[in-house]
Order: structure tokens, then C-alpha cells, then sequence
């Protein structure tokens, strides 16, 4: 309730009319820039600060699961850029996975007695058996619990390219954004359509930094850990001879939505699925509920530009109806998913829903992120007018 009380708040403040059907005479009327290097911000900073948040919230924020040790660089490089697409076209899904992998390791640590960057390690796959396959299904922790507790903390964030100061670095970059963008607003001074969505990402990258706070940063190599003679690996005695298991592209979507690889067993493959994360709830309640919140928040976030200025009539509202599917797609899938329990809904109209308007949502996020930069090559004087900060921190 907060939230839409402040974001009702945010809109009314982020622009100055409705909509934008004429700009050559809005902008001659509109507050102008004098040009001084204390008032004034160019295209090229509005772009930058941008894209340098952007990378901030996708390329620092991600942390992926241990890849498999034989993969080229340029493997490794084009895991990256998959993720990152999903980050940029649906980051509620990487928070909802950062979800459950969060509750997975808090599970492990406790009932383990390990640490909980021991327990992110175990469900990211980087704990590896001397046969080379990952020990990373709850089943087989107790016969390699001993030899994962004799591994140092220190040891597993060593294999980690970045620290608690390289995660608060990119941090300070997202809050410092959102600073700004909250500043211009509540002074009246409009803010692009980009740094609107970007904005949005930075949000977001901050429950996700939050979430995987304890979880090593790009690990490459696993290590290694034996099986106690005491114990007996459930999914070896089940699995004698194994086939390397590769996840496909179906696969890793369902896997990012649910957390589910049916065909996917430890014991079977050199490496964890991209979106893997060790099974050790049966309910998947706190996923869906931080899925469909950030999904709110998320296409909330962008009904804040409104009744910014747009080139085009048309181009509001596309943007606008846009808007409005991002944000209300995640409340209508969360109603009619509890409409299949309470009010007997058929599984098959959910199934059809859920994919029909998954569909609809990443074309109008395409749409968005497009316009995000198309609107860019008109824009009225006063977006280049920036905020006196003397006001807030006066120089000496």
C-alpha cells in the first residue's frame, strides 16, 4: 500500500502536462538551461550515467552458478550475455530466482551447520565429487557434509571476483542513481524515458544484490570434496553409469520460473544448470510471491513517466499501455493462480494465460526498453537543467 501510495505521488510529480502533443511549442515555454557547468547536464551524461547504472545492474549483479570447467572463454562469455537478456527483459525472474536460492542455502547452513556462504556454494554447484560431478542435490549432502565443513569460508570467497567493497561499490552506483532520479522529481524537473527504466533496474538490482549477498561472484573452478566412508551417495547407487546432461533452452526456462529440472540429476553432468537451485522447500510460495511483487513494483516503477514528455502522441501511449501490462500482467497471473485452489479454475486456462501473456509482456518490454532510447532525439530544454547540488552538500 505504501508503495502505490508513493508511486501515485512520484506520477503526479514527474511531469508537467499530460502527454506531449505538440513539443516545438512546449519547449519554448519550458524551463531552459543557462549552460554553466553547474547547471547544465548534456545528452551524452543522461546516456552514460544510464548505461553505466545499467551494466552496474546486470553485468556486477549477476552471479551465476558454477559453469562446467571445460568451457571456453567465449562459452563463458555468451552464458553471460544470456543471462544478462534476461535480466534486461524480465529482472523480477532473476529476483525470484535470487529468492530461492537464498532460502536454499539459508536451509543448508541450518540444517548442515555450515556457513551461509557454505550453503549458497553447495546450491550455486561448487562443490564438485573426485569424479568431477557436482554435489548439489539435498540427498547427498550428509555423505560429503564432513569434507565441505573442513573447506575454509575464506578459501570458497577466494575462488569469488568480488568482495563485499566490489558489491557495495556497485551498490552506491544504484543508490546514487535513484538519488538523482527522486531528487529532479520532487523539484519538478522531468527525467527521460530512460532513466526512468533504468531506474526500474536499479530498484530491482537492489533486492537482487540483497538476496545474493553471501554468494560468491563468478566462481569458475569448483572444489572438490570427498564422501565420507561412513556415508553413501543416494544418487550414485541410483545412477552407476551416467551421461553428461546438458540443459537446453526449454530447460533453463522452466528452471528460472520454477526452479525445476525434471531431467536434471547431479550425478549425470559435469556442472549445474544455469538456473539451478538445490530443491529444499516443497512449496514454491516465497518464489511466486517475490516474483509477482517485483513484477509490480517493476512495471509500477515505469507508469512514472506518464506525463513525461513524449515525441509523439503515439509514442505516450504505447508506452503507457506498456506500462500497464508489465504491472498488472504479474497481479492477474498471482489471481487466477489462486482462483486453480480456491475457485477451481482449470489447469489448462492457467497454462494458456500464463504463456499467452508471458508473450504479450516480453514484447511489450521489447517495446520499452526500444523506446526507452527512440525518445531521446527530442527532448524539451528542461530536461537539461540539473539539480543545484551545492543546496545538499555546499562546497567549502
Amino acid at each position: 500500500m505504501l508503495f502505490w501510495i508513493l508511486l501515485v505521488h512520484l506520477v503526479r510529480q514527474s511531469g508537467l502536462n499530460q502527454g506531449h502533443p505538440d513539443l516545438v511549442s512546449r519547449a519554448q515555454t519550458d524551463v531552459s538551461c543557462d549552460c554553466t557547468i553547474n547547471t547544465c547536464r548534456t545528452l551524452f551524461d543522461i546516456v552514460w550515467g544510464c548505461l553505466v547504472t545499467i551494466f552496474a545492474c546486470t553485468w556486477v549483479a549477476l552471479h551465476q552458478n558454477v559453469p562446467d570447467p571445460q568451457l571456453g572463454w567465449h562459452a563463458l562469455l555468451l552464458r553471460k550475455l544470456q543471462m544478462m537478456a534476461v535480466m534486461i527483459l524480465a529482472p523480477e525472474a532473476i529476483v525470484a530466482f535470487a529468492c530461492r536460492q537464498l532460502i536454499s542455502a539459508l536451509w543448508i547452513s541450518k540444517e548442515f551447520t555450515i556457513s551461509k556462504t557454505h550453503g549458497f556454494f553447495c546450491t550455486m554447484g561448487g562443490f564438485v565429487m573426485p569424479e568431477g560431478h557436482p554435489v548439489a542435490d539435498a540427498r547427498q549432502f550428509p555423505a560429503y557434509i564432513s569434507a565441505i565443513r573442513d573447506v575454509n569460508e575464506a578459501d570458497i570467497m577466494d575462488h569469488s571476483k568480488g568482495d563485499a567493497l566490489a558489491k557495495s561499490v556497485a551498490f552506491g552506483q544504484a543508490l546514487w542513481f535513484m538519488t538523482q532520479c527522486l531528487i529532479r522529481i520532487t523539484h519538478s524537473l522531468p527525467i527521460t524515458q530512460l532513466e526512468v527504466a533504468t531506474l526500474a533496474f536499479a530498484i530491482l538490482s537492489a533486492f537482487i544484490r540483497l538476496l545474493w549477498w553471501w554468494k560468491p561472484l563468478d566462481v569458475q573452478r569448483p572444489i572438490m570434496v570427498a564422501r565420507s566412508n561412513a556415508e553413501f551417495d543416494p544418487l550414485q547407487a541410483e545412477n552407476p553409469t551416467t551421461t553428461t546432461y546438458k540443459a537446453d533452452l526449454l530447460d533453463n526456462f522452466f528452471g528460472l520460473l520454477t526452479g525445476g529440472y525434471v531431467k536434471y540429476s547431479p550425478v549425470s553432468s559435469t556442472s549445474v544448470p544455469s538456473f539451478y537451485s538445490t530443491e529444499v522447500v516443497s512449496s514454491d510460495f516465497p518464489t511466486l510471491a517475490a516474483l509477482f511483487f517485483t513484477g509490480t513494483i517493476f512495471g509500477g516503477i515505469h507508469c512514472v513517466a506518464w506525463r513525461t514528455l513524449f515525441p509523439s502522441a503515439a509514442e505516450m501511449w504505447i508506452w503507457r499501455m506498456g506500462s500497464l501490462v508489465i504491472t498488472g500482467y504479474p497481479v492477474l497471473a498471482l489471481l487466477l493462480g489462486l482462483g486453480v485452489e480456491i475457485l477451481r479454475v482449470r489447469e489448462d486456462i492457467l497454462v494458456a494465460f500464463f504463456f499467452f501473456g508471458l508473450v504479450v509482456y516480453l514484447i511489450c518490454r521489447t517495446i520499452l526498453v526500444v523506446l526507452s532510447f527512440t525518445t531521446l532525439r527530442a527532448l524539451p530544454p528542461s530536461i537539461f537543467v540539473d539539480v543545484d547540488w551545492n543546496k545538499y552538500f555546499p562546497h567549502l
